[in-house]
């Protein structure tokens, strides 16, 4: 499991694995809706109103890999309720991913979080070795956990200020969070008979990290600066074998070390730069708490571990430094169009049993955007090549995919925003009713 896997748990279903052509990729698509899961997209309480559908897809032009994609529709609500209260919401057709955040119930700085997640495929397991994806080894799984979470400003503004004017303002937020999660497995159509499944675990999940600034959950954000470091320790009751034989085990406990420094920045003629690195350390891996690095879906977690042109998830490592880099220019002063440049370059130490000769990998993509003229939606159409991925005997694997942002906050299209809103949670009557409104 990724960094991102572990904060976010985007999957899609692997139902349509052994299907075939034109078909094939008609029915992947409506499974990906039916069965991809939204990203836990906020490690702290976010105090801005949002309205969002992301949409993101990928598709391998060599070889095969399991369906990678999002779509699902994102909600904060500052003041429900009361006005100290925001609802976080993320919303895909099998999945729900929620928090209710207090904010200053005290008086001190200190807010507070209560979170509920599950649903279906959150927490599939697809094996891939030397490129290959391994269907008689991969599995269903589905889970739903809670959490409590405190957020602590370290450095609240001086009496008086009222907003953040300068690198010397960026709020500095310590964060912990307290998870228990309960995950079920079943075979997929494609796995070997005699391949043993994990049994159903209920994992204790203890999460600390310490963050200056942050990056919103855009596709493009105007401005971001974060510099973040955190660790999580995973528990279980005891150790496990399955597999073929045994051949495999889940451990006990691992813990993990990881951290970012990202800045993000639009020019006054619409240039958007962003670059991030990203590394981690594990001690006790098994294949579910190993980084997982691969793909270009920006939304598919917090921490998207991206080296363009790869399968999702592709790579396994106990420790990694990945540098990603983003580069857009208009084409053309008035034009709602722009092109992307975009790559990721990792150094990594392999899990040893899904060990790969080359240390390095390096993917590059090139895409071509669209941004509405009220800024509601923006869309990027890529092609992506992964410079040393394995294919075979080769390496060099080429991607091309799809992601979109739909803001319904700034939309100015009635339509899409009423559609938009029947989403919203709050029009559900028995939502309203659950919270007594």
């Amino acid at each position: 499991m990724s960094v991102g896997t572990l904060l976010d748990r985007p999957r899609a279903s692997r139902i349509a694995a052994l299907l075939h052509g034109p078909a094939a990729v008609a029915i992947a698509l409506v499974l990906l809706l039916l069965g991809a899961s939204p990203a836990r997209l906020a490690a702290q309480i976010d105090p801005e109103a949002r309205e969002l559908i992301q949409f993101g897809y990928t598709q391998p032009l060599q070889g095969r890999s399991p369906i990678s994609g999002y779509a699902f529709y994102y909600h904060n609500h500052p003041g429900f309720i009361r006005t100290n209260l925001t609802l976080r919401l993320a919303i895909a057709p099998t999945y729900i991913d929620s928090e209710l955040g207090f904010r200053d119930p005290f008086g001190t700085h200190t807010d507070f979080g209560l979170g509920i997640a599950g649903g279906g495929f959150a927490d599939s397991y697809s094996e891939i070795r030397r490129g290959k994806w391994w269907q008689e080894e991969s599995f269903t799984g589905h889970g739903g956990e809670a959490s409590f979470s405190v957020y602590q400003l370290l450095n609240p503004l001086p009496a008086g200020q009222k907003d953040y004017t300068g690198l010397g303002d960026v709020p500095l937020q310590l964060v912990l969070r307290n998870t228990m999660r309960y995950s079920v497995y079943q075979r997929d159509g494609a796995t070997a008979a005699n391949f043993v499944l994990p049994d159903d675990k209920l994992e204790h999940h203890v999460r600390a990290g310490i963050r200056w600034g942050g990056r919103e959950p855009l596709l493009q954000p105007h401005r971001a600066v974060e510099l973040s470091a955190w660790y999580e320790g995973q528990f279980r009751t005891d150790s496990q074998a399955y597999g073929y034989a045994g051949d495999r085990d889940i451990r006990a406990q691992t813990h993990l070390l990881w951290g970012r420094a990202l800045v993000a920045w639009e020019f006054e003629n619409r240039q958007h730069a962003e670059v991030s690195i990203t590394g981690g350390v594990t001690a006790h891996p098994d294949r579910f708490s190993a980084f997982r690095l691969g793909g270009a879906l920006p939304m598919s977690a917090e921490f998207p571990l991206m080296i363009p042109g790869y399968y999702f998830q592709e790579l396994s490592a106990e420790r990694f430094v990945l540098l990603n880099g983003e580069y857009s220019v208009p084409l053309g002063r008035t034009s709602r169009w722009d092109a992307t440049l975009f790559g990721g370059m990792a150094n990594l130490d392999y899990f040893e049993p899904l060990k790969e000769p080359n240390h390095w990998h390096r993917g590059i993509g090139l895409g071509i955007s669209y941004t509405s003229p009220d800024s509601s939606w923006h869309w990027t159409l890529g092609y992506a090549r992964g410079i040393d991925a394995l294919r075979g005997e080769h390496r060099g694997a080429d991607t091309i995919g799809l992601i979109l942002q739909y803001d319904l906050e700034s939309s100015t299209t009635k339509p899409l925003k009423r559609a938009g809103r029947w989403l919203n949670p709050n029009t559900w009557r028995g939502f309203d009713r659950l919270f007594g409104r």
